[in-house]
């Protein structure tokens, strides 16, 4: 991939650098090797297959139990009914 003059000051522009003369040959040089590595990188990565476990539970089914609130509840500082008392934090209008 050839980088063009006009798109090392377009990004010296973008990135409010400024370059001198002799310093954008060399710049655009690095930038092509960067580009060609990412390439690469991605062509690799191309080739590489998740496996489908991904994110999967193997410990146990994900299976909803109904358990008593009373246990957590009694530690509550207030509650009312089956619910935790907190202090407002809205305004009703």
């Amino acid at each position: 991939m050839k980088i063009s003059r006009d798109e090392i000051l377009k990004l010296a522009r973008m990135s409010r650098l400024a370059l001198h003369e002799d310093e954008i040959e060399p710049l655009a040089k690095q930038v092509e090797q960067v580009l060609t590595y990412a390439e690469r990188i991605t062509e690799l990565a191309a080739d590489v297959e998740e496996p489908s476990t991904k994110n999967v539970n193997v410990f146990r089914e994900d299976v909803a139990v109904p358990q008593s609130p009373e246990p957590i509840l009694a530690q509550a500082p207030e509650r009312e009914s089956s619910f935790f008392a907190v202090p407002a934090i809205l305004e009703n209008s």
